[in-house]
């Protein structure tokens, strides 16, 4: 429950920035191209310090290492309610993701550890809700600070009440067992033997291909609503909050059917491996046509659609992850996987505000998008081909029985 509490934050504040984005360009008077850069700025260090993340998990308390993560992007937040220049704002923003960094590695960790293969689904949709619901009540909590107070309010706040979730975290944490987890670590195969592996790079590839859509939406989203379609502040804080809730539901929904899937005896690999692919297809199928319809009611329909589909992406990519690493590889893998995946999130925003600016449309953003989820389609359908679990050398000490190494 805390670990979802806490993805819930972790997305509130990395997405607080695009619902002000407009209130910001307007107060510190930003270009588009300057904003796009701004909004892609905590993706710089959020992915590069991935690796990084993975390998700290594998050496210490992977509960007191999230802790001090937490710590570290909770005060960002909160400081960029006081920053008044372009560059103390993008500094702001690579300190935040250099502290969420850590958040992923983490959640692979324990769930590869602790959860059953019957029961992951389940774990990461409710861990993927928590990521979906942040944004959707950054919105309609964001919109309304901003609107009785101001922007710079809005973070001060969040960054401040955020604070309060290590309480109860820090009181639980000396009570979990962690030497399970550690044993693991130490069976953890070397980096070098996961970058080998053929189905390594198609997560990669599908993870940049998902990443990209919703990073888009995450930062831009608030900012076209506004802009495009030109809603009123009090209609802003429903509308854009409904594609957020529709990942979340769906997101549940689709964990629980491939968990059940599985519990009936269908292979694992291969039910995660149908659901991410398709859930990417059913985006692309309704993005495109939510930007190009002009009738709200429509749009909002067909971008809840897409959103929906996405769903069934998000809910399993990380069960499919941790069932080809194995619980000994999940943390360095999602780690290294997370790094290279998500610098989607720094090309997405960027390319977004640059199309924005000579094209004077969304139109040609979401264009894009559509055609990096067909390339995530493409890594997870055929790049990692046959989706059973990857048998490490390292583990072969612990395992009398060790498959053959599976690479290119």
């Amino acid at each position: 429950m805390l670990l979802v509490v806490s993805v819930c934050i972790n997305y509130v504040d990395r997405g607080n920035l695009g619902v002000a984005a407009h209130s910001i360009e307007g107060d510190l008077h930003f270009r588009p191209e300057y904003l796009g850069l701004l909004l892609g700025g905590f993706f710089w260090t959020y992915s590069l310090c991935q690796i990084a993340a993975g390998r700290i998990i594998d050496r210490w308390n992977v509960n007191w290492v999230y802790a001090c993560g937490f710590f570290i992007w909770s005060g960002a937040t909160g400081l960029t309610g006081l920053a008044s220049a372009f560059w103390v704002l993008f500094c702001l923003r690579l300190v935040l993701g250099a502290g969420e960094s850590i958040a992923y590695p983490a959640y692979s960790k324990i769930i590869a550890g602790t959860f059953p293969e019957q029961l992951r689904g389940t774990a990461n949709a409710l861990i993927d809700a928590g990521s979906k619901a942040g944004p959707a009540l950054g919105v309609l909590l964001g919109v309304k600070i901003m609107n009785r107070f101001s922007w710079r309010y809005m973070f001060v706040a969040i960054g401040a009440v955020s604070l309060l979730w290590l309480l109860p975290w820090c009181l639980i944490v000396p009570r979990l067992a962690v030497r399970r987890l550690a044993s693991m670590s130490r069976q953890a195969p070397p980096l070098a033997e996961i970058l080998i592996q053929r189905r390594f790079w198609g997560t990669v590839l599908g993870l940049f291909g998902g990443n990209y859509t919703w990073y888009l939406f995450l930062t831009w989203l608030p900012y076209y609503l506004e802009k495009e379609r030109h809603y009123t502040h009090d209609r802003l804080a429903l509308i854009a909050s409904l594609p957020f809730w529709a990942v979340a539901a769906s997101s549940i929904f689709f964990g629980l059917l491939a968990d059940a899937f599985i519990r009936r005896g269908r292979a694992p690999g291969k039910v995660r491996q149908i659901f991410v692919s398709c859930g990417l297809l059913g985006c692309c199928f309704f993005l495109l046509p939510a930007v190009l319809v002009r009738e709200p009611a429509g749009a909002n329909a067909l971008l809840v659609l897409a959103c929906l589909s996405m769903g069934a992406f998000s809910s399993n990519h990380w069960a499919l992850t941790q069932h080809l690493a194995g619980a000994q590889a999940s943390g360095k893998w999602t780690g290294v996987q997370n790094c290279m995946g998500n610098f989607a999130g720094v090309i997405a925003p960027y390319v977004s505000g640059l199309t924005l600016q000579r094209m004077h449309s969304f139109l040609p953003g979401f264009t894009i998008a559509c055609a990096v989820l067909l390339v995530g389609v493409f890594g997870y359908s055929f790049v990692i081909g046959t989706p059973n679990q990857i048998a490490w050398r390292a583990s072969v000490v612990f395992r009398e029985s060790a498959k053959p190494l599976q690479i290119f």
